[in-house]
């Protein structure tokens, strides 16, 4: 079943194109990579899915109905949950805090404790530091809280954008095997990243972003055997 679907969107800042056409499919359960480079229009995508952004053309369509005009809290509500470039956490406020904060939803607020219980067994090392600034955490911790606090929104479909950004790679690697097993038990994934190797390695498909369109569909087989992807993402 297709849980998200975006058809024929265009999106610009102001005369700037910055995604032509661009038509997408989530499959309910699975976990989607997008993949491209710096500037591609990956992050774009992520913004009009949540709202943040207007498409000047095309459509958004959630569980079959359009949410490409309705607010951003309302995106939410529906299960869709952003976790941003850069972690964007809250850092004067403690680690429980910003977790909480992910909990305003009706529905999130009535499993506050459970959902809490979860994102600690995730992440050990949050309910070590519950209690201390979120703004002290290295960058690890502080995008595993990012990723705790949305999941506190009990979210259908979790997206990340860049989740691997910055970070030292046996953190990447820890971080990678937690988004596999929120997988595992039953979010649906749609995963932004530049790590096209590790991002690929982690979905059954992906798509590759270059210039504001797509440019490739396909299992991430055939993707990370695909000669264009080999030399302009892998290197090889």
């Amino acid at each position: 079943m297709n849980l998200l679907e975006l058809s024929g969107i265009d999106v610009a800042y102001g005369d700037l194109p910055a995604l032509r056409g661009v038509d997408l499919v989530v499959e309910a359960g699975e976990t989607l990579s997008v993949v491209g480079a710096n500037g591609a229009g990956k992050t774009t995508m992520l913004r009009t899915i949540s709202g943040l952004l207007r498409p000047r053309r095309g459509e958004v369509r959630f569980e079959g109905e359009r949410i490409d005009r309705l607010p951003c809290h309302r995106v939410v509500e529906r299960g869709v949950v952003h976790v941003p470039e850069g972690r964007k956490v809250f850092g004067s406020l403690a680690v429980r805090e910003n977790l909480e904060l992910g909990s305003y939803t009706r529905a999130a607020k009535a499993r506050r404790a459970d959902s809490l219980e979860r994102v600690f067994t995730l992440f050990p090392r949050l309910r070590e530091r519950m209690s201390q600034a979120a703004g002290t955490l290295s960058g690890g911790e502080q995008q595993m809280l990012a990723i705790g606090r949305a999941l506190m929104t009990l979210p259908k479909l979790l997206m990340l954008d860049e989740p691997s950004l910055g970070l030292a790679p046996l953190i990447v690697k820890d971080i990678f095997h937690t988004i596999a097993e929120i997988n595992r038990a039953g979010t649906t994934v749609l995963l932004v990243e530049q790590n096209t190797r590790q991002a690929l390695a982690l979905s059954r498909r992906g798509y590759v972003v270059e210039n504001g369109s797509v440019a490739l569909v396909g299992s991430s087989e055939e993707l990370l055997g695909n000669e264009h992807v080999r030399r302009a993402y892998l290197g090889l």
